[in-house]
């Protein structure tokens, strides 16, 4: 038997938003609009307001604009359930939906708690919030980064590619410094070694030795190249526009995990050291595993966050047919990317850090012919999850030697 039995059901739209409220399963008069803004909420509060019993609210997160109905609720206190939108198009009747309109859904959404009810979460702290905006615009950092090393490596092909051998990674602020002094060929070509020498050593972290070296190896490298574009070739301003954006979005980068830091400190500074002494898991990636996942403490079992996110099985069952499907993704997509991720770093490290997770990946490889990698990646994710799970809940760190004897892990 529900606790609440009176639920407004919330369509959210960027401007607006569909109110349906139930009553054990009944409609309650007509549907309303409510925008979405100080005037629209209060509105919604009045009629919350109506029943001696505070309604649950029921909505999908409609990305960026469901978060200011989210804030208002919990300003007022009032409890909420927000859905994933893949998560909530399953639990309500797809044989209902063929009339899609804002009516229908809110009415249907109103219906979940009913049908298939979920179980509520209290709010996470602020803080919480505040990280994973922090992690998401770090996330942005990341992938503009990407795209102006591609624009780069492109752009260079046709001007000096030798260069991208002159360091042992073709990335970096040293790196990209060098190739802003000579983005062409000619550059190097058209000066003295002196000149090219003392352009080298002003470069932080270059000192005599290495400049020298760099000088020799630069010349060798000009001498070898034979590129297709001049050196006064608008591709040489492109060169410098991708460095400029590297060298800021870098720069950036570096002060957004910085505050994120200090923010997982102050929201969970247990939990990140936790994370620190699982091998594998540098500082950056257990400041986004505090960021996405928040307070493990929240969930009762693993399998509650292998839900949150998206790596439960999903299932269909229809009739005498009950198939079971492949992960379902309907949670945290960022998360989860870092927890595949995770994976990978441990495997990176294993040899000087042993961990019983890259022990169980090493033994499904070398175990199966037709078992997809993909498939022990994500058998170690779960494995990844119930240990910082098991971790958090006993206030414990890291231990190999008791990870491999534990059997739940």
């Amino acid at each position: 038997m529900m606790k609440q039995n009176i639920i407004f059901g919330i369509d959210v739209s960027s401007k607006s938003s569909t109110v349906c409220v139930v009553i054990d399963r009944i409609k309650q008069g007509e549907t309303f609009k409510i925008t979405n803004d100080s005037f629209g909420y209060q509105d919604l509060l009045d009629r919350l307001n109506q029943y001696l019993i505070t309604p649950l609210v029921v909505f999908e997160a409609t990305g960026v604009y469901s978060l200011s109905l989210q804030a208002f609720l919990e300003d007022y206190h009032i409890k909420y359930l927000k859905l994933n939108p893949l998560k909530a198009k399953k639990l309500m009747d797809n044989n209902l939906r063929h009339n899609k309109t804002d009516k229908v859904d809110a009415y249907r959404l109103a219906l979940i708690q009913f049908n298939a009810p979920q179980k509520l979460r209290a709010p996470q702290p602020k803080e919480y919030h505040e990280l994973q905006n922090a992690s998401r615009y770090y996330e942005e950092l990341t992938q503009a980064l990407i795209i102006n090393k591609n624009q780069l490596h492109r752009n260079l092909q046709s001007t000096f590619p030798q260069i991208e051998s002159i360091l042992s990674t073709s990335s970096g602020r040293v790196y990209w410094t060098i190739v802003s002094l000579f983005p062409h060929a000619q550059y190097v070509l058209n000066h003295n070694e002196n000149q090219v020498f003392q352009s080298l050593l002003a470069i932080s972290g270059i000192g005599r030795q290495r400049a020298h070296y760099l000088t020799t190896r630069l010349y060798a490298l000009a001498r070898q190249a034979y590129p297709y574009d001049n050196e006064s070739s608008i591709t040489i301003r492109a060169i410098q526009r991708n460095i400029a954006n590297l060298l800021s979005l870098s720069a950036e980068r570096d002060n957004v995990i910085n505050y994120m830091e200090k923010l997982a400190m102050q929201a969970n500074a247990r939990s990140l050291t936790i994370y620190e002494s699982i091998p594998g898991i540098a500082k950056t990636t257990a400041v986004r595993l505090v960021a996405e996942l928040g307070d493990l403490r929240r969930f009762d079992t693993s399998a509650q966050i292998d839900a949150f996110v998206g790596i439960d099985p999903g299932r269909y069952q229809s009739g005498e047919k009950d198939s079971h499907l492949g992960i379902t993704k309907h949670g945290n997509h960022l998360a989860r990317k870092i927890l595949y991720r995770t994976i990978t770093q441990m495997e990176t490290v294993k040899a000087t850090q042993p961990c019983h997770i890259t022990d169980y990946y090493d033994k499904k490889k070398r175990s199966s012919n037709s078992r997809g990698y993909k498939k022990i990646a994500i058998a170690s994710v779960h494995k990844l999850i119930r240990t910082m799970f098991a971790l958090i809940k006993h206030d414990q760190l890291y231990d190999y030697n008791v990870a491999t004897h534990n059997q739940r892990l």
